[in-house]
């Protein structure tokens, strides 16, 4: 029970990796708001949640609109007088088509950059000023606690991916910047980078990349969504109140950073 009292926003929760978080906050005592674009699947999470015990709201959310980050930032507060996390997890991966550099339109980048970096700063942006409101849960802790997902695409450099390897990218400069900024609020701002993961977007890439993934780590298997939550929960709690602008890479290895 890690997060016992804390208030985290998951954002694009409703499946895959995103899920994975929520679940795994709600199971180390954290209060969850399920914000997914997705109303369904959104709904579906908070659910899964709140029958094994936890509690949890679903909050409609379209992370690159700066209207509707606003809204699930005020719902947030209403709701439980708190924002102690944010995970920025949200992004456009599936569906991007891989292409060369020059072949990318500007309508294609500007998509891509809108949710995945675009959609981070909005988010930050939103919850800031509550996290400013409140008063830390320790007396030498942080009082609100960001987490944004990258990627190890940036460490390692990924061909005919540019425009989504160029929004993760902007993700670790934005977490690097926003940790000295917000520093003295005492809110710390910190990124993961996964690996190639098993989840509905990565099976989605087919088997193929999955392989030369696996072959190419220091740990010799697939990575598994579970593998990442660990880490963002260390990240959320009070274990990491000494921690900001870092960038860990959670991937068996594949890249050493």
């Amino acid at each position: 029970m890690q997060l016992e009292g804390r208030v985290v926003i998951v954002t694009g929760a409703g499946q895959g990796i995103g899920r994975a978080y929520a679940l795994r906050l709600a199971r180390e005592g954290a209060r969850v708001v399920v914000a997914e674009i997705q109303v369904d699947k959104g709904e579906q999470t908070a659910a899964a949640i709140r029958a094994t015990g936890g509690e949890a709201i679903a909050v409609t959310t379209d992370v690159a609109d700066e209207a509707s980050t606003a809204a699930m930032a005020r719902a947030t507060w209403e709701q439980w007088g708190r924002i102690d996390g944010l995970v920025n997890n949200a992004a456009l991966f599936y569906g991007i088509e891989r292409k060369p550099f020059e072949e990318i339109t500007v309508e294609q980048w500007d998509r891509v950059m809108a949710v995945n970096a675009r959609g981070v700063w909005l988010c930050c942006k939103a919850v800031v000023p509550y996290m400013r409101q409140q008063a830390p849960l320790t007396p030498t802790g942080a009082v609100g606690k960001i987490v944004n997902i990258a990627s190890d695409t940036v460490l390692s450099g990924v061909p005919y991916f540019v425009h989504y390897v160029a929004s993760k990218g902007a993700v670790i400069a934005l977490t690097r910047a926003l940790a000295r900024e917000l520093g003295e609020a005492r809110i710390c701002v910190n990124a993961v980078a996964p690996g190639f993961t098993e989840s509905e977007a990565g099976l989605a890439a087919g088997e193929e990349p999955a392989r030369r993934v696996v072959a190419g780590r220091a740990l010799k298997r697939p990575e598994l969504p579970e593998d990442l939550t660990g880490t963002i929960v260390y990240l959320l709690s009070s274990d990491s109140d000494f921690v900001t602008g870092q960038t860990l890479a959670v991937n068996g290895g594949y890249v050493l950073h």
